[in-house]
């Protein structure tokens, strides 16, 4: 397995996509400190940025970007068949790469979300983001890695699912929260640090199980998807 993250690290870094990474959470630090330094108050700015712009944005995108890499990148350009052909099982491929996909993320999230938390709050507050961020880390990288697998467009899809519906879809049917990352990440960091600047009608109960539930949901389908893989890369 160490073989495995490895080789999906040292790709993935070596992947100009990687560089894809740092504009947004720049961005979102650079947004927090310019409000703070305006003196503009947290209850104008913080909403928008630590959610509207660090949870509906960064972090779904940064793992979008992460998640479909990790193995999709490896089907595309065929040297996915150098992994298949070795005796290992199929969650001995899985979970390295997600583990690669989710601590990259997280990596990349929790620091930007942690600084903006504690410039609109507190200490507090950004270690709760931090933390949710990391399991929501978690969540979206199942996600997205079932679907590299899935189907040849999983950036397409991994889109809809942010934009449509977890932005569009969520801001105005309450019920598609329920089926929402974004919505439980929200949910856990209230609760570790409750505050008027994030808010959610997911109750942390469901937020916890659903969490629980997409990410291991997600992985046992990428493990169940890779195993009908042949050694051409293609389904059989």
């Amino acid at each position: 397995m160490s073989t495995v993250s490895w080789i999906t690290a040292r790709g993935l870094f070596g992947r100009r996509r990687f560089l894809m990474l740092f504009p947004l959470p720049v961005v979102l630090v650079l947004l927090a400190v310019l409000s703070r330094s305006l003196g503009v108050d947290p209850g104008q700015w913080g909403p928008p940025v630590l959610v509207g712009l660090g949870l509906a944005v960064v972090l779904p995108v940064v793992a979008l970007i992460v998640g479909t890499g990790v193995l999709g990148a490896e089907i595309d350009d065929g040297t996915v068949v150098h992994i298949l052909t070795k005796p290992l099982p199929r969650w001995q491929i899985v979970l390295p790469k997600l583990a690669v996909a989710t601590g990259v993320t997280a990596v990349t999230v929790a620091v930007p979300l942690y600084v903006a938390g504690v410039l609109a709050h507190s200490v507090r507050l950004g270690l709760a983001l931090a933390l949710a961020g990391c399991l929501g880390a978690l969540a979206y990288s199942a996600l997205f890695l079932a679907l590299s697998l899935l189907t040849r467009r999983p950036v397409l899809l991994g889109l809809v699912y942010v934009l449509i519906w977890e932005g569009l879809l969520g801001n105005f049917v309450s019920g598609t929260k329920v089926l929402s990352i974004q919505q439980y990440v929200i949910a856990l960091a209230d609760r570790l640090a409750p505050t008027s600047l994030l808010e959610t009608s997911v109750s942390v109960p469901v937020a916890a199980v659903m969490t629980a539930l997409v990410s291991v949901g997600f992985t046992v389908l990428a493990i169940d998807r890779l195993r009908s893989f042949s050694v051409a890369g293609e389904t059989s």
